[in-house]
């Protein structure tokens, strides 16, 4: 990896040192307060078509990559200036396709955005892809069985979610509506005794109806330092719209933020899951927490408790630590009866962008079988 990196780092300063054309575009991403890089202004400013590097490190389908074209339609800056107005921030409106893949052969396309409407009373957001995923089934309540760690599936289709949101009168709350549509052909071997999984629970299309009641307190949407945000969801799948089957899919969570001193900031996260009815086997909730791969473990209901310190060792670098435990339950075992699955881990922060206090850096997660790198850009939490 240095190898790649050390070249480009090296023709940037002959580029700044030798031409003035690029001494002026170094000078662009440093900020001038303590000298430092920093990307700010470039994206406090910027708008139009920006070229956006996709990075993956999801342990279910292995390391990738991709390029995505997104164009933003105002600035963060014209945002703000709005702002003085209408009283919230308001995000810009954007617009993006891309595609990646990853070494497992995974590979996705996809077109999406967000937009606000009526000086920021209604939102948007929506996105639609194809996908060709490979992944692992592990089983549902519990290990497969006779030695089989698992059995590899595939997911080849369409997937769309849209969602509009209205803001409840001058609050920080919202409520929403969604549609969710899954046109998917899951490659599995259903015949296969380890498997335990009934016809209804392959099926191919999903169409889900929802509602969705958010708030949104923090003081940055990037990375931040307190406040509080959290969503009530449930999405009904139903024949009479389009689903081969009927089921239903319910999600509560809260990630809250304390300054535990003037350079500690405390996250906590709460993060509940169930599904009912007839499941189709890659729709029920898996524990979601790093170092843990995707679908490891799953079942109708999970749980999840995790705690984030964020040292900000001096005004650009922080150090990080983190501690979660998630739970899967239902299928075959209660609560009580389930086991626990403990994540712990490291990272790093720099500060990227002060102005608008964006961190990025790279976390070490430690899971019950996997040890992951993650390279993450805000907030962990999602």
């Amino acid at each position: 990896m240095m190898k790649r990196v050390l070249p480009a780092a090296a023709t940037a300063l002959m580029l700044a040192a030798f031409c003035p054309a690029g001494h002026a575009f170094m000078e662009g991403f440093i900020d001038q307060e303590d000298g430092h890089l920093d990307v700010s202004d470039w994206m406090v400013n910027r708008k139009g078509f920006l070229p956006v590097p996709i990075v993956i490190t999801e342990p279910a389908v292995g390391y990738g990559g991709g390029l995505a074209l997104m164009f933003v339609r105002n600035s963060i800056r014209e945002s703000a200036e709005k702002a003085k107005e209408t009283g919230h921030m308001t995000p810009p409106d954007v617009f993006g396709i891309g595609a990646a893949a990853t070494e497992n052969g995974t590979r996705a396309a996809f077109a999406g955005g967000m937009m606000s409407f009526d000086d920021d009373r209604w939102r948007w957001r929506g996105g639609i892809a194809r996908t060709d995923v490979n992944l692992e089934f592990y089983g549902i309540g519990g290990p497969l069985g006779g030695g089989t760690r698992s059995i590899a599936y595939t997911l080849d289709g369409w997937m769309s979610s849209q969602q509009v949101l209205r803001r409840l009168g001058d609050s920080n709350n919202w409520l929403g509506v969604r549609w969710i549509f899954l046109d998917l052909n899951s490659k599995l071997d259903i015949d296969n005794p380890l498997a335990r999984l009934q016809p209804d629970e392959q099926s191919k299309r999903n169409s889900g109806l929802g509602l969705t009641l958010e708030h949104d307190s923090r003081d940055n949407i990037f990375t931040p330092n307190k406040g509080w945000t959290g969503a009530l969801d449930a999405t009904f799948y139903d024949p009479d719209w389009g689903s081969d089957t009927r089921f239903q899919a319910y999600r509560g969570h809260v990630f809250a933020y304390w300054p535990v001193a003037k350079t500690a900031v405390l996250g906590t996260r709460l993060d509940g899951r169930a599904a009912r009815g007839q499941v189709p086997f890659y729709q029920l909730p898996f524990v979601d927490l790093r170092g843990i791969p995707a679908g490891r473990y799953q079942d109708e209901n999970t749980a999840v408790a995790e705690a984030e310190l964020r040292w900000n060792v001096t005004p650009r670098w922080a150090a990080i630590g983190f501690l979660g435990v998630g739970w899967a339950w239902g299928r075959r075992t209660d609560f009580g009866e389930s086991s626990s699955a403990v994540s712990k881990g490291v990272g790093f922060r720099y500060l990227i962008a002060r102005q608008l206090g964006l961190w990025v850096g790279l976390d070490y997660a430690k899971g019950p079988e996997d040890d992951v790198w993650y390279i993450q850009v805000g907030n962990a939490w999602r």
